[in-house]
């Protein structure tokens, strides 16, 4: 019996020192774990100050051609595409009537010049002014320098007054209105640049220039106040044409770039912020800005994007997270959460 009871104190004690060495050497490889250095990655981020815009360009000019009065085409001076400049007759209209009014009038101003009065020759130097404008109003005429866009009329065809024959444009620059929120226009300046995207010129961008806006505001459809701000667009490819949809971006200031680490990063002797870069235990002075989701801006020669940051202080906690760790929240460390007693006897 005596050896019995040596024999399992033997084991006992056995088992004690194995556990022993266990735990010794769990809490051995738990301190090597922990005082495994941490680091945080230094990244980039751009902020861009820009005003988002939309909408479609049209031509510098546009002009309708449309008969002024009734008549038949006589003549048509151009086609599509042809390029004319301001004053020049883009079709003919029949005026003989009118021509021949024109100059009977001028036969009988010349017959009152000698018999008539002088108040009678003024009448008649009126009339005539109206007459020379009907004549006038025979012709479609070019209102400034431009490309012929659209074009379909031909001699023969009977036109009457305000019918459309089709276009002159000038494309030596392009323009867009695009609107502008009220809370936005305060930045707006002449000449600031804006950034153009044409899904018909993709992975480009063609560039343009703030050319003005109205000192009044428009309430839209959705009840918001905007004002409608005037885009220029001198240099375009070929490849963008009047009345092509966009998206932009009017620049308000050039793009700043911020380098952002999390907060675990930063360290403080004697309130001032500091860094330790990896192989070094070298202190970075640096000047910081909080930035959000647990990151801070960070302002220092010495510090690059990718540079890796030794952690040097310890992550915060959030009120969720201390929470989760309260002894009244656990549920799996023998203590029951609130509600899981088991199902009522009956």
């Amino acid at each position: 019996m005596m050896k019995k009871n040596r024999m399992f104190l033997i084991i006992i004690a056995g088992a004690v020192v194995v556990a022993g060495g266990l735990i010794f050497g769990v809490t051995i490889i738990i301190k090597k774990i922990n005082t495994k250095p941490v680091y945080y990655t230094v990244t980039k981020e751009n902020y861009e100050n820009v005003i988002e815009i939309s909408g479609t360009v049209e031509a510098a000019q546009e002009q309708t051609l449309q008969a002024l009065s009734d008549g038949t085409v006589m003549a048509v001076y151009v086609k599509e595409g042809d390029v004319v400049k301001k004053g020049d007759v883009i079709l003919q209209l029949d005026d003989t009537t009118e021509k021949y009014n024109l100059a009977k009038q001028d036969y009988t101003i010349a017959t009152a010049s000698i018999t008539g009065s002088a108040r009678e020759l003024s009448l008649l130097r009126t009339e005539r002014l109206a007459l020379v404008q009907k004549v006038a109003d025979r012709q479609v005429v070019a209102t400034f320098n431009g490309v012929i866009a659209k074009l379909d009329v031909a001699v023969g065809d009977s036109l009457e007054a305000k019918d459309s024959v089709g276009n002159l444009v000038n494309v030596d620059y392009l323009v867009a209105e695009v609107e502008i929120p009220e809370t936005d226009v305060s930045k707006l300046k002449v000449g600031q640049k804006v950034e153009f995207t044409f899904s018909a010129y993709k992975d480009k961008t063609v560039y343009g220039e703030v050319e003005g806006w109205p000192a009044i505001g428009e309430v839209t459809s959705r009840g918001a106040t905007v004002v409608k701000a005037k885009i220029k667009i001198t240099e375009y490819p070929e490849e963008i044409l009047p009345n092509y949809s966009f998206t932009g971006k009017i620049k308000i200031s050039e793009p700043i770039e911020y380098l952002i680490v999390e907060m675990p990063a930063i360290g403080f002797d004697n309130k001032k912020p500091y860094v330790v870069k990896k192989g070094t235990s070298n202190k970075v002075y640096v000047q910081m800005k909080p930035y959000g989701n647990g990151t801070v801006k960070i302002f220092s020669e010495e510090i690059k994007e990718n540079d890796l940051l030794k952690q040097v202080s310890k992550p915060k906690i959030s009120g969720t997270a201390k929470k989760m760790q309260s002894p009244g929240m656990m549920g799996m460390g023998g203590t029951r959460m609130p509600g899981m007693s088991g199902m009522p006897r009956k």
